[in-house]
């Protein structure tokens, strides 16, 4: 674990009159005119933000979500599962016009000009720019591949398996991970079997559900943002923490290793995860929210772990503050 920043949360008396700078960050989602403003450096007008947010929401409801499929590795494998899930949306759309699919070719080129490389840890920054510069709403990434497998004790076997990450491209945030494994005795054979998975009805509902409930949840926190802006959020690096030799940052009790799953343990994820964690004047863990996700179970376990831990609080002229802190977790497969 280690402090990479941390941002004080200055309490106001009363709410304040105009948005934060957290809730225009929020509603930019809702209009690209409102981030203009943002990275002009100039005030947004708060009636043009409630009148934007309210067309974009009518707007959003009437429009058909855009669904993008990147690739999924340079294997054979890999192109065929990009396909399957391209082919289940796109018969939905043709069918009830919920979903719109993107041009695969379009959306692995806009990706690639923005420098995506593949990754699979992505920070909600990085994923939301990679979603902009799609021009997508929620997009699948992911590896699949066929190996043949060598074990120690019993015979040799295919074994087919797609790790597929369905990402929101308004908030960043990895909203559905999974890695069904198929083993049979040839590789086309357990290559049919897996692609059959993906076909099934059971896993076009687990995904629709997920982009529905992920809209949602959307919905509702744009909502907040509006009729309830947060309070003032004042960012602090380290930089600044040596400066400023009258402020202290949150230190926990004693460090807690979040557990390496087993879902981890099988694809042998190597990554990064990053969690920021609002720590209240007492020390004790509130909101929890991933920066960088890296799926197979690890962002769970990390979140777990934060919320078992204790603080010493944060202090600024001797008197305990609320921080919000930045954690980093580094994973690494363990020995065999």
């Amino acid at each position: 674990m280690k402090f990479i920043g941390c941002i004080t949360q200055l309490l106001p008396i009363g709410s304040p009159r105009r948005p934060s700078r957290k809730a225009l960050r929020n509603i930019s989602l809702l209009h690209p005119s409102l981030d203009l403003f943002a990275r002009a450096g100039k005030k947004t007008p708060w009636l043009l933000v409630c009148l934007l947010a309210a067309a974009s929401l009518a707007t959003a409801q009437s429009q058909p979500t855009r669904i993008a499929v990147l690739g999924f590795g340079p294997e054979p494998t890999g192109a065929k599962v990009a396909t399957k899930i391209s082919a289940m949306f796109a018969a939905e759309s043709a069918s009830t016009r919920e979903f719109t699919v993107i041009d695969p070719d379009l959306a692995r080129a806009a990706a690639r000009g923005a420098g995506f490389d593949g990754s699979m840890n992505l920070t909600v920054h990085e994923a939301r720019d990679l979603g902009a510069a799609i021009g997508c709403d929620f997009y699948f990434l992911g590896e699949a591949q066929t190996l043949r497998r060598s074990p120690s004790t019993g015979a040799a076997y295919f074994d087919s398996y797609a790790s597929i990450f369905l990402v929101s491209a308004r908030t960043g945030r990895l909203i559905l991970w999974e890695r069904p494994p198929v083993r049979r005795d040839s590789a086309e054979e357990a290559e049919t079997a897996l692609l059959q998975i993906l076909a099934s009805e059971e896993t076009r509902h687990r995904y629709f559900v997920a982009i529905r409930r992920a809209q949602e949840d959307e919905r509702a926190e744009r909502a907040s943002a509006v009729e309830a802006p947060p309070p003032i959020i004042e960012i602090m690096s380290d930089a600044d923490d040596d400066k400023d030799k009258n402020t202290r940052a949150p230190r926990p009790y004693r460090r807690l290793k979040p557990p390496y799953p087993e879902s981890a343990a099988i694809a042998e994820v190597e990554a990064v995860v990053d969690v920021l964690a609002d720590i209240d004047a007492r020390g004790e863990v509130g909101r929890i929210e991933i920066a960088r996700w890296a799926g197979y179970g690890l962002d769970q376990s990390v979140i777990d772990t934060v919320k078992q831990m204790h603080f010493f609080p944060a202090m600024r002229d001797g008197v305990a503050i609320p921080m919000r802190v930045l954690l980093r977790y580094n994973f690494r497969k363990p020995p065999k």
